[in-house]
């Protein structure tokens, strides 16, 4: 029998469990430092990235028809398995799962225990991994009701101390552009990324409870991503204004993990290190599982079965525990130009496919995602230090270029652009039609 406050509650609480992952936990506290008194209008823009645009993308993703293809085959089914992939990656084995096994080790472990190797770490932290994704039955419900109630407990006493007995508080810093700082910082989250594939893993299992009409679907995705929502905006508030308190007590050059540990011993003492431990453990495990299983069902998927869901998932947890041991520093700094060239074309997916209703020609994603990603991929060399100067000068007289955001003007040019032109006859039916097949995690 259906129970829907039950059911939201549990999805809702997973939700935030499988996006408060280690960038969620290291990143606030040093956005917040960087900041000082201009915290707030830098929590706007973290908020918007790490917040409302997962939240969001769950959402549409819901709306949409369960799959990263749903919302991408609009500008072309061939950009639609390469936009997934490169996407898939980035949230599995290149990036985001090995952070989480080297937060583990660099703030839940290396504390307490001393200098461990952290292979030994990684063995352990990724065998724990597979364990639960090997089977991936009833993942949704493990990770809401059990891990999320210990991370929501241990990260909401260190926030509500913090705030009611501050280490200090927060000084002018003098950063630029608190706002924008934010919101790009927010893409290390990796959280919008996320949740065009996360939002499959919600759509399985309100299956698996009886939800089976798209509208009731819909309307119970939309309530438990106002929880997680909600859960998260305390969470990365809490900590954001942490950080914040101690900008004239650490340097801005400490590091991340540094960091969160410094906070965590001065509110907590002597428990600190090991509430962190816990906190750290249950927030990364939370999202390694569920990225995990993510990777196994999409190339699964991709392959039509030729790879099968357990070879893929023992050899992503295998990948992703040797690149764990290069630490969350240089993970961090290898993610930039990626994210840089991949994050605008999921922001517009989202965006668009939100308003899906209103927009009568594909060729307007067409247009819109052209523009943004030719702006993107300059901008991503330049992260890696190829400097194309005719360009990059181009782009630095660009609208919102000193912001971060050059390539809003070009994709809303294009995409009104494109959208002059009429489509062939056949074309916009047969694409609104398709269908691709839900995601198969809990299956």
């Amino acid at each position: 029998m259906k129970n829907e406050r039950k059911d939201f509650i549990v999805i809702g609480a997973a939700l935030f469990a499988l996006f408060f992952g280690a960038g969620n936990l290291i990143f606030p506290p040093a956005l917040g430092l960087l900041s000082g008194e201009n915290w707030l209008l830098c929590m706007f823009g973290f908020l918007l990235t790490g917040v409302g645009l997962p939240i969001l993308g769950v959402i549409t993703l819901s709306k949409a028809g369960g799959s990263i293809n749903d919302l991408a085959d609009k500008v072309h089914p061939v950009f639609a398995k390469v936009i997934g992939t490169i996407t898939v990656l980035a949230i599995g084995p290149l990036l985001a799962i090995p952070r989480t096994g080297a937060t583990v080790y660099e703030i839940g472990v290396q504390p307490l225990f001393g200098d461990i190797h952290p292979l030994i770490v990684s063995v352990i932290y990724f065998s724990i991994t597979l364990f639960f994704v090997i089977k991936p039955s009833g993942i949704i419900d493990k990770i809401g009701k059990i891990l999320t109630p210990i991370l929501l407990a241990v990260i909401s006493t260190i926030i509500i101390k913090g705030v009611f007995f501050p280490i200090s508080t927060p000084i002018v810093t003098g950063i630029a552009n608190p706002f924008s700082k934010g919101f790009l910082d927010g893409y290390q989250t990796m959280d919008a990324l996320g949740s065009i594939v996360l939002g499959g893993i919600v759509l399985v299992s309100l299956k698996e409870k009886g939800y089976l009409g798209k509208k009731e679907q819909l309307r119970m995705t939309k309530k438990a991503g106002l929880l997680a929502g909600a859960c998260l905006t305390f969470v990365y508030g809490g900590l954001l204004y942490l950080g914040a308190t101690v900008s004239g007590v650490f340097e801005v050059g400490i590091s991340k993990s540094e960091l969160i540990i410094a906070i965590t011993d001065n509110i907590l003492g002597s428990m600190g290190q090991i509430g962190m431990c816990v906190a750290v453990s249950a927030a990364c495990l939370t999202t390694s599982i569920g990225l995990t299983a993510v990777v196994g069902n999409y190339f699964e998927d991709l392959t039509k079965g030729k790879l099968s869901y357990k070879s893929i998932v023992i050899g992503t947890s295998v990948f992703s525990t040797i690149i764990s041991v290069i630490g969350v520093e240089q993970i961090v700094k290898f993610s930039v130009p990626l994210l840089v060239l991949v994050y605008p074309v999921a922001i517009l997916l989202i965006v668009l496919n939100l308003f899906d209703d209103y927009i009568k020609s594909n060729n307007v994603y067409k247009g819109a995602v052209f523009g943004a990603i030719i702006v993107s991929t300059f901008d991503a060399l330049a992260a890696m230090n190829i400097n194309i100067e005719f360009a990059n000068s181009l782009i630095a007289r660009l609208p919102f270029a000193s912001s971060g955001f050059a390539w809003i003007v070009p994709a809303v040019v294009c995409g009104i652009g494109m959208g002059l032109i009429p489509e062939r006859d056949g074309m916009k039916k047969a694409s609104r039609l398709r269908t691709s097949p839900l995601t198969n995690i809990l299956k």
